[in-house]
């Protein structure tokens, strides 16, 4: 009887090990032939494409608990009935529905490389310690985790939420009572949040971009200044946090600031860690800019191919092949299948986006917003459109595929807006749903991090703060449009 159960473990554990390999194997060549097809297209080419998107879908199906996977059960089901009562040749329309979000998925594939670079070197202690003299105030350090936060995200998307609290949690590793952990947790988690409207590397900001035919230098200004307003207007809400709880965090960060600068490696007015810091994240975002103008290749592919070449010469410099092989190896054998979730999500948000421009639902979806705002004259589809996100991140979809569907349905109706207004007005949506619904991956993380409940790091700590950066935005946004 024993032995009959380790047979089962053991077959289990082959058949998982045999799903994580398939489903890394099919994204792998999905990214390969997207890469490809792009410089030398052809039919075959691109309908590999789709027959590995197939396999991606089957493996993710297989390797992740039914829990995981429902979502996406769920925008498929809804694609095929939309393609089934509208489409004239429904195989085509799904092998094409299929490559909608080879883009994002190239992207997605590459860009967690850039955190090899960071993990290499105490980058991000030592440029708290160099700059030591001004963040030794509650507030001030506030805003110096928030700013350290955005920039980080650059590099490692939403793997800066738990990166950033464990460098934090470590650096306050004595104080976890609710009052630190609201300080540590709306910092990071706002702080993300933000990056979302101005970052490039943000595969949701980019796309919303590029599916919107905003400029690019325009929607970084927007974000980047409401990024900050932003910013600014949540070190006044920890500001009174920290007086509601009665609480003086600045005794404590000087005691703990003075600690980590006797630790620091380098003494003295030159730091080589933040120098070199800077260096990177200057001529990783510096060369993905210049190839984008000098090349004419549009973000989506010029940012993974930059990366790509970027890393590698890191890795050469410092002549650490053998780290370098060493990531590559557990990337490829691990990594990649922890991003099953996501790519499938992906994938099935692609092929519904598809199946919607095909049909006349966005035309609906438009007319009935337009309906609301011929019912109540003083709102507008700007008004409306933060709340489409902020309701589909409560049923579980994340900030890419939620701006992926929304961009997508809007990239195929006129609005007479221009569109840096309308990526303003989405990504705040993302904004508001990434630091209140308790069912997307960044609240998701945190509360895995720091034991507090999916509610209480969500809505119960950023419910205020939600609602005046929603109203802070469209102030702006209803200035502009009645200007």
């Amino acid at each position: 009887m024993e032995t009959n159960v380790n047979s089962l473990i053991k077959g289990g554990f082959h058949l998982k090990l045999f799903a994580s390999r398939g489903f890394t194997f099919s994204v792998s060549i999905y990214a390969l032939m997207h890469f490809i097809t792009y410089f030398y297209e052809a039919v075959f080419l691109v309908f590999l494409i789709s027959v590995f998107g197939i396999l991606i879908l089957v493996f993710a199906c297989w390797l992740l608990p039914l829990k995981y996977f429902q979502l996406q059960l769920f925008l498929i089901t809804v694609a095929l009935l939309v393609l089934f009562f509208t489409s004239d040749s429904m195989l085509n329309d799904i092998i094409e529905g299929l490559t909608q979000m080879r883009n994002l998925i190239g992207l997605l594939l590459i860009v967690p490389m850039i955190s090899w670079v960071l993990k290499e070197e105490p980058y991000i202690e030592e440029i708290m310690s160099y700059f030591h003299n001004l963040l030794n105030k509650s507030q001030r350090f506030y805003f110096g985790i928030m700013a350290m936060t955005q920039v980080i995200s650059h590099f490692l998307l939403f793997g800066a939420v738990p990166m950033m609290y464990r460098f934090i949690d470590s650096f306050l590793s004595e104080h976890k009572d609710e009052a630190w952990e609201n300080f540590k947790g709306t910092a990071i988690l706002r702080s993300f949040a933000l990056s979302t409207m101005w970052v490039v590397s943000i595969p949701s900001f980019i796309f919303a971009v590029e599916a919107l035919g905003a400029t690019l230098w325009k929607s970084m200004l927007l974000g980047f200044v409401f990024a900050f307003v932003g910013t600014l207007l949540a070190v006044v809400f920890s500001y009174f946090k920290e007086k509601e709880y009665n609480a003086d965090f600045t005794t404590t960060l000087q005691l703990e600031i003075d600690k980590a600068v006797r630790n620091s490696r380098n003494r003295g007015y030159w730091n080589r860690d933040v120098a070199e810091f800077v260096f990177l994240f200057v001529s990783l975002f510096g060369t993905i800019f210049l190839v984008h103008e000098i090349s004419g290749l549009e973000f989506l592919l010029a940012i993974p191919l930059v990366i790509l070449v970027w890393t590698c010469l890191y890795f050469f410099i410092k002549r650490r092949k053998k780290s370098l092989l060493k990531n590559n190896k557990f990337y490829f054998s691990k990594g990649i299948a922890t991003q099953a979730q996501q790519f499938s999500i992906l994938l099935a948000a692609g092929l519904l986006i598809f199946s919607l421009n095909q049909s006349p639902v966005g035309l609906y979806v438009i007319g009935g917003m337009n309906f609301l705002t011929d019912i109540v004259p003083v709102i507008n589809i700007l008004f409306l459109l933060p709340f489409i996100v902020i309701f589909l991140g409560f049923i579980g979809l994340g900030p890419l595929p939620v701006i992926v569907l929304v961009a997508g349905i809007l990239n195929g109706v006129a609005l007479p807006y221009p569109p840096e207004l309308i990526v303003l007005a989405i990504t705040s949506g993302s904004v508001i749903s990434i630091i209140l619904s308790p069912f997307v991956m960044p609240v998701i993380i945190l509360s895995s991090v720091n034991g507090l409940t999916g509610i209480r790091n969500g809505i119960q700590f950023n419910l205020k703060f939600a609602i005046a950066f929603y109203f802070l935005v469209q102030v702006f946004i209803q200035t502009m449009v009645l200007l």
